[in-house]
């Protein structure tokens, strides 16, 4: 390096991957979208099940509401309370998070902690989210998700108990903190 301060955004750059990294570049963020698409939508299931501060994570919610990835809705009134539910401009990042996942267990290592599946015919996705047998690339909300050989057989935490067995993308998770709704 040659001594200049990293800059603080991505304003010089004429690329629609900094525009990109501009709304979903800061750490954690990825991480809560993901979880978003399992099903995550309540406050504390989210800090739970990454394990990340508070602050950063309330901040993190604020974006991504702002930004229209995410839209928070009120589930009760005394007290209040609301949930984070992915607008489509959320769930257009699935590819995006999916194509991370794939390189990460390719490259980095390690087994696939889940794996993804055609609801309508039961067919495993590709890696490009394409049905085989139908020959269409699959819709989130047609996507199944199942248990991988490398996730934890007993995790500690509600979310991740929630998040074991096969499961729709985006269906909320139910654990046993979630109070009356």
């Amino acid at each position: 390096m040659d001594g200049m301060a990293l800059g603080k955004d991505y304003a010089t750059q004429e690329c629609s991957i900094a525009r990109a990294l501009e709304v979903v570049g800061e750490r954690w963020t990825l991480l809560v979208i993901r979880d978003a698409l399992y099903g995550v939508r309540r406050y504390n299931d989210f800090l739970v099940h990454l394990g990340i501060p508070r602050a950063v994570l309330a901040n993190r919610l604020q974006a991504l509401t702002a930004e229209g990835i995410l839209e928070k809705r009120r589930y009760q009134e005394s007290p209040p309370r609301d949930e984070y539910v992915l607008t489509d401009r959320g769930i257009a990042l699935w590819p995006a998070l999916r194509a991370l996942g794939i390189w990460g267990r390719e490259q980095l290592g390690g087994e696939p902690m889940r794996t993804f599946w055609h609801a309508d015919c039961g067919t495993e996705l590709s890696p490009h989210g394409t049905c085989a047998t139908c020959g269409t690339l699959v819709a989130v909300r047609d996507i199944d998700m199942r248990p991988g050989p490398g996730l934890a057989a007993d995790p500690a935490d509600p979310v991740s108990r929630a998040l074991l067995g096969p499961r729709r993308l985006l269906q909320p998770i139910e654990t046993e903190q979630r109070g009356p709704a």
